[in-house]
């Protein structure tokens, strides 16, 4: 049936309806004993009072509504379209009916009452006829489920929910007392998050949907851990914005995934600080197609620079992000410019043509396994002579800033690659002596979903069965999400002054085989079936990452997330002795580079490891 032919029904029901209030109002007026007299009248104060009630319920909008989802908004449109009604009646009566014996007072009084019952009443009806129908005891009750969290999300979450077949809500956990014991749309708060296993084996819940809005990301965190513990699949409101309007529904809920697990609160910048950094001026970014440098350009874009050039050596990448800028930013002027950070006369092309006003500094080699044996000369000049060829071009042609984005990894380094970023930084420091460009360092951990990083890795293993690899059983990593990664870079590079290194709040480190074990349950496979393999440390990887080195202390800034470093003081002077040494025009072995980057970075302590031996571990058995 059409929306048009369903108003239709509806406007002649309440027309109905119209008719049977004013005949009761005289019958109820009369003790269901109408005096001959009155007949009269009452027949023509219907003829007046039908059109003039059906005009005020067209114009109050009540035929726009749908009955299946009528609720209060709908009563209280009827109100009032009713409250005019009942001052208009009188009014338009007592101008136009010119009889004997008058429309009694006590009819005009109980017309408005009876008509407000009978549509309200007939729209209450079909809605739960129409739910007992599609949602209640004539088809399956769906699966139970537990929401936690009583505040406003859960509230409309469980109404949502009320129109599932997919769903049963058996009651809500919060760990609010106070709401202990009260109910949300006739369904109990049964208590804490805390005893969610107990009441999700009493109900036979495998599923709990996590509707917490206004906590921390600590807490929400925190539920899904106790999810997982629990055997408990969580699924979590995508949009807490969108479920408070009301416009998400039951089947756009998600699973939680393991980002839900290590995420945290967003991050708020100094938008007008960076703003008065970036727009309407020109911004370069190099590495611009990797996990860090795209979402610096599209953080970038935000704040509407005059022009983004987007230096990238992979000619792929590059497609797809000018791809998706055309999409998503068609206003924004960019250039895509393939090229190598190592090649002097393309970097001089580029920042000459265009004089970018700042450079952020992405490009790098930052995997560590292969950047130690058979690839580490060319980490060394990818990830140094790359940056000093990009610094040296800003320096000569006067551009104002230049941001490196660095690593934890820089720290004690134990690897070539961490190492070479910690070169990297010396490079910066020393070049910020030789001109008036304001050079800034960057340091931060791994990033959720960065190409390399070790849950996109335990996702192909999970689809594949498993098992899951994981290199020590003690291994800890800082995990940071792209955005926030990205943010922060941008709230660091229009903070400094020159030669700062930024330090990055990364929160508290994650036990790798911890993560392993969150990812295989979240994926609701068992723990028995998909075991945990520990390989043994690879050349170059530590067991923890540090933020600052031994020698270094910071201060805090403005930015709660942010604090700067106070380096080791650099000599200017040792860097044509590092330049002698990375032009070289021949193959040089990873012995001599671990030895010459020891020259350079004192600190710099390469690890060695016994050949890795294959253990598995069943992960109960590793949890112990």
């Amino acid at each position: 049936m059409s929306l048009i032919s369903r108003s239709l029904l509806v406007f002649l029901s309440d027309t109905v309806g119209v008719c049977l209030a004013w005949l009761l109002a005289y019958q109820l007026r009369f003790d269901f004993s109408i005096p001959p007299e009155f007949v009269r009248p009452m027949l023509m104060g219907l003829g007046m009072v039908l059109p003039l009630q059906a005009v005020l319920l067209r114009v109050f909008g009540l035929y726009r509504g749908i009955w299946v989802f009528a609720s209060l908004p709908d009563l209280l449109r009827i109100a009032r379209a009713l409250s005019v009604g009942a001052v208009l009646v009188p009014i338009t009566l007592t101008l136009l009916l010119h009889t004997e014996p008058w429309v009694p007072r006590l009819v005009f009084m109980m017309f408005p009452v009876l008509l407000f019952f009978y549509i309200g009443g007939t729209r209450a009806v079909y809605r739960s006829w129409k739910e007992y129908r599609h949602f209640g005891a004539l088809r399956a009750q769906g699966q139970p489920v537990l929401i936690l969290g009583a505040g406003k999300t859960g509230a409309h979450l469980v109404r949502e929910l009320a129109q599932s077949a997919q769903w049963r809500v058996v009651g809500l956990l919060d760990d609010d007392w106070h709401k202990h014991g009260r109910e949300i749309q006739g369904h109990k708060v049964l208590g804490a998050t805390t005893e969610l296993k107990n009441w999700a084996e009493y109900y036979k819940c495998s599923h709990a949907i996590i509707a917490m809005a206004s906590v921390r990301h600590e807490i929400r965190r925190k539920v899904a851990g106790l999810c997982v513990s629990s055997g408990v699949r969580p699924l979590i409101v995508p949009s807490i914005d969108e479920m408070m309007s009301g416009h998400v529904r039951f089947n756009e809920i998600r699973q939680v995934n393991v980002e839900d697990l290590l995420g945290r609160d967003p991050v708020r910048i100094d938008t007008e600080q960076v703003g008065h950094c970036l727009k309407g001026r020109v911004v370069m970014v190099t590495g611009a197609g990797g996990s860090i440098g795209s979402e610096l350009c599209r953080q970038i874009a935000r704040f509407e620079p005059s022009l983004l050039v987007c230096f990238e050596l992979n000619e792929f990448a590059l497609y797809n992000l000018t791809e998706e800028f055309a999409t998503h930013f068609p206003r924004l002027q960019l250039m895509a410019i393939a090229g190598d950070v190592k090649d002097a006369v393309r970097v001089d092309e580029i920042v000459g043509r265009y004089h970018p006003h700042v450079i952020f500094h992405a490009a790098a080699y930052k995997h560590v396994p292969l950047m130690e044996e058979d690839n580490a000369w060319q980490a060394v000049r990818n990830n140094v002579l790359g940056t000093w060829q990009v610094g040296r071009s800003a320096v000569s042609f006067g551009v104002e800033r230049f941001v490196l984005v660095s690593t934890d990894k820089a720290v004690n380094p134990t690897n070539v690659m961490g190492a070479t970023k910690r070169m990297a930084e010396l490079v910066c420091q020393m070049l910020s002596a030789q001109g008036k460009t304001q050079f800034e360092m960057v340091r931060f951990g791994n990033v959720l979903g960065s190409a390399g990083s070790v849950i996109p890795k335990f996702q192909a293993q999970l689809v594949a069965g498993g098992p899951l690899t994981v290199t020590h059983p003690e291994i800890t990593r800082y995990f940071m999400s792209i955005p926030e990664a990205a943010q922060l870079v941008l709230q660091a590079g229009s903070m400094g002054h020159g030669g700062e290194i930024f330090v990055l709040d990364m929160g508290e480190p994650v036990r790798i085989a911890d993560l392993a074990r969150d990812m295989i349950r979240l994926s609701g496979q068992s723990e028995d079936k998909v075991q945990v393999v520990f390989t043994g440390l690879r050349p170059g990887e530590k067991l923890y990452e540090e933020v600052l080195a031994d020698a270094e202390q910071t201060r805090a800034t403005h930015h709660p997330k942010l604090r700067i470093a106070r380096a080791v003081p650099v000599d200017p002077a040792e860097l044509d002795n590092i330049l002698n040494w990375l032009r070289q025009r021949r193959a040089v072995g990873a012995a001599e580079v671990r030895r010459e980057l020891r020259r350079w970075v004192p600190e710099y302590q390469p690890a060695r490891h016994e050949p890795p031996q294959l253990q598995l571990i069943n992960n109960m058995a590793a949890g112990a």
